[in-house]
C-alpha cells in the first residue's frame, strides 16, 4: 500500500509522526494516540490478571486437596514475579524491532497458554507440583507486557502529557490485579462455562469450587484484546531502532538511579499485590482474605492513574521524595498492628488500613517516577550528545526515555518476586514476617536519600 499524502500512514504504520508539533498534535495526532491507549489499556489490564493469577489459585489449592507448605506456595506466589521481571528485560527492546502493533497482539496472545494451562492442571489431582511450577513461571508472560506497553504508548505522546498519558496505561493496566482478585474469588464459585469448564470439587463444608475458572476466565477476553491489538493499532516508523542502539541506555547512570526508586514503587506495589493475599491469610487467619485482598491493587492502580498530572504540575522528583516519607510512615504502621507477643491477635483493621496507605503512595510514586523519566533525559541528553543537532537530540530523548521507561520497568518487576519471597523467608526463619517489612522500611529510607541528592534538593544535579 503507498503511503497517503493525506494522513501519512502506510497500512497500520505512522510514517509522519510528530507529537511535539502542536499542529500535528491537535489535528490528528492525539485521536491516533489516543486510540492506541485505550486499546493497549486492556490488553495490559489482562496481562496483569494473568500474571498474578497465582496470589489467589495458591490460596485455593489446599482446599481442593493439593498439599503443600506454606514455603511451597509462596514459591508459587512469587515465581511469576521472577520470570516477569526477567521477560522484561528482553520484552523492553522488543517495540523498536518488532512495532507496538505486531508487538502487542503476539505477546498478549501468548497469555492463552498459562490461562489455559491453569485451567486443566487444577482439575486434576495428580497434577505434580514441578507443573504448577513451570505453568507459575509461564504467567510471567503477563509480567513482560508491561515493559513493551509503557514503551510503545512513550513513542505516541508529547513530553507535556507524556506523564498522564503513560499514568492511564500503567495505572488502568494495573488495576489488572484488583480485577483479577475481585473477579477469580466469584467465578471459581460457579459453573460459568457449564460442561466445557469441567467438574467442581466438593468441599467439606459441601459448597463447590471451580477453580479452572481462575484460568478459562480470561481466555474469551484475552482472544478479543489481542484481535484489537492487531487491527486497530499502529506501529510508528521513526520508533525503530535496533537492539545495540537501545543498549546506548546502560551507559547512563541515571538510568541505574532510576531503577533503584522504581523498585521502591512499582516494586512495592507489585510485590505488596502478590504478597497480600497469603500474608493476610498466614497473620489474620479468622479473615476471609479474598474479601479485602482486591482493595490494595484497585487502591494503588487507580492512584496511579488519577496522580500523573500532579507530577507534571509540581515536578515528579519532589513528588517522589514525599512517597517515599509516606511509605516509611506507613510500613511501620503497618509493623504495629501485625500479631505479636503483646498483642497475640493483631490488629487487623488497623494493618488493613496502613496497607491501604501504602498501596495508595505505591500508585502515587509509580505515576511520578515515570514522570521524572523523560524530564532526566531532556536534560542529560543534549550534555551528553554535545555537537549532535536538534534533531538527533530530540530523535534520542524519545527513543532513551522509551528504554529507561521499561527497563527500569524490568528491573522494579522483581520485586514480585523478592516481596512474597523475604515474606515467607522472614515467617519460616522466625515465625513472622516483621524482618522482611523492616528491610522494606529501610530501603525507602535509602530511596528517599537518592531522591533528595539527585533530583528534589535544591541545586540538584538533574532537578525535575
Amino acid at each position: 500500500m503507498a503511503t497517503s499524502a493525506t494522513n501519512g500512514q502506510q497500512g497500520h504504520t505512522l510514517i509522519d509522526w510528530r507529537p511535539e508539533d502542536k499542529d500535528f498534535w491537535e489535528k490528528r495526532g492525539k485521536a491516533v494516540a489516543s486510540r492506541n491507549l485505550w486499546i493497549s489499556i486492556p490488553n495490559l489490564l489482562l496481562a496483569f490478571s494473568v500474571w498474578m493469577v497465582w496470589s489467589v489459585v495458591v490460596a485455593k489449592l489446599p482446599a481442593i486437596g493439593f498439599e503443600y507448605s506454606t514455603g511451597q506456595l509462596f514459591w508459587l506466589a512469587s515465581l511469576p514475579g521472577l520470570s516477569g521481571a526477567t521477560l522484561r528485560i528482553f520484552y523492553s527492546f522488543m517495540i523498536p524491532i518488532f512495532g507496538g502493533r505486531k508487538w502487542t497482539a503476539i505477546s498478549s496472545a501468548s497469555l492463552l497458554l498459562p490461562a489455559l494451562g491453569i485451567g486443566f492442571a487444577v482439575q486434576n489431582p495428580e497434577t505434580p507440583y514441578s507443573l504448577f511450577l513451570i505453568l507459575a513461571l509461564m504467567c510471567g508472560f503477563g509480567g513482560g507486557n508491561f515493559a513493551s506497553s509503557m514503551a510503545n504508548i512513550a513513542y505516541f505522546y508529547p513530553k507535556a502529557t507524556k506523564g498522564q498519558a503513560l499514568a492511564m496505561n500503567a495505572g488502568l493496566g494495573n488495576l489488572g490485579v484488583s480485577v483479577m482478585q475481585f473477579v477469580v474469588p466469584m467465578v471459581i464459585t460457579a459453573g460459568v462455562f457449564g460442561a466445557l469448564g469441567g467438574e467442581p470439587v466438593t468441599l467439606q463444608d459441601g459448597s463447590q469450587l471451580w477453580i479452572q475458572n481462575a484460568g478459562f476466565i480470561w481466555v474469551p477476553f484475552i482472544v478479543i484484546s489481542a484481535i484489537a491489538a492487531w487491527f486497530g493499532m499502529n506501529d510508528i516508523a521513526d520508533a525503530k531502532a535496533s537492539l545495540g542502539d537501545q543498549l546506548s541506555i546502560l551507559k547512563r547512570f541515571h538510568n541505574w538511579v532510576m531503577c533503584v526508586l522504581y523498585t521502591g514503587t512499582f516494586g512495592s506495589f507489585i510485590g505488596y499485590s502478590a504478597g497480600f493475599p497469603l500474608l493476610m491469610k498466614t497473620q489474620f487467619p479468622d479473615v476471609n482474605v479474598l474479601s479485602y485482598a482486591f482493595l490494595g491493587p484497585l487502591v494503588g492502580a487507580l492512584s496511579r492513574a488519577a496522580t500523573g498530572w500532579v507530577s507534571d504540575k509540581f515536578g515528579g522528583g519532589r513528588v517522589t521524595f514525599y512517597v517515599f516519607i509516606g511509605m516509611i510512615i506507613s510500613v511501620w504502621g503497618v509493623l504495629q498492628f501485625l500479631p505479636s507477643a503483646a498483642d497475640a491477635d493483631g490488629n487487623f483493621w488497623g494493618f488493613f488500613a496502613c496497607f491501604m496507605a501504602l498501596f495508595f503512595l505505591t500508585g502515587v510514586g509509580n505515576a511520578s517516577t515515570f514522570q521524572m523519566i523523560p524530564s532526566i533525559m531532556k536534560k542529560e541528553l543534549p550534555r551528553l550528545l554535545k555537537g549532535a543537532d536538534a534533531a538527533s537530540i530530540q530523535k534520542a530523548i524519545e527513543r532513551e526515555s522509551a528504554a529507561i521507561i521499561a527497563f527500569t520497568s524490568a528491573i522494579a518487576a522483581y520485586g514480585a518476586f523478592f516481596i512474597p519471597k523475604f515474606y515467607g523467608t522472614s515467617i519460616s526463619m522466625t515465625g513472622a514476617p516483621n524482618a522482611a517489612l523492616w528491610g522494606f522500611l529501610w530501603f525507602y529510607v535509602v530511596c528517599v536519600v537518592i531522591t533528595w541528592i539527585f533530583y528534589s534538593r535544591k541545586n540538584a544535579p538533574v532537578s525535575c
